[in-house]
């Protein structure tokens, strides 16, 4: 069975599942986005997929994120179990926390090698997401 992480951002609010992909061709019919809004990176071996859909993301990701292989695996890896278990904490508390950016858990488990370029793209996300919607996960957040 193929798994996927989507972090999908439409206007404001942010859907994030772990889903299968016949699950993902329901949800591009009440969304088109237009090209560039998207980005996807799939790791065909382990079956698993990055779609992140928000107007900005891909012109941050081109233009203010670190470079690749800049940060190691395991750096990427440490960062992003730490800021998906407080966004998992937010999404528990919708009544303390924004419930239009903190809609769904992320099914992430730091057993599974999900490789360099799915960890990269889910921290850039992480960070990306805290700068524009002033959001603190854990730690300090790097400004780009």
């Amino acid at each position: 069975m193929k798994k996927s992480i989507y972090i999908l951002v439409i206007i404001i609010g942010i859907v994030v599942s772990c889903n299968s992909s016949k699950t993902v061709a329901s949800k591009e019919k009440n969304y088109n986005p237009v090209a560039s809004d998207t980005i996807r990176i799939a790791n065909k071996e382990l079956e698993y997929e990055v779609i992140i859909i928000d107007n900005g993301y891909s012109t941050w990701l081109n233009s203010r994120s670190l470079p690749r292989d800049y940060h190691s695996q395991s750096f990427l890896e440490n960062k992003n179990l730490l800021y998906i278990n407080e966004w998992n904490n937010r999404v528990l508390q919708p009544q303390r926390y924004n419930p239009n950016l903190y809609e769904m858990s992320i099914n992430y488990d730091p057993m599974i090698n999900y490789g360099y370029e799915v960890n990269y793209l889910i921290y850039n996300y992480m960070i990306y997401f805290q700068n524009t919607y002033k959001q603190k996960l854990y730690g300090n957040v790097p400004l780009r």
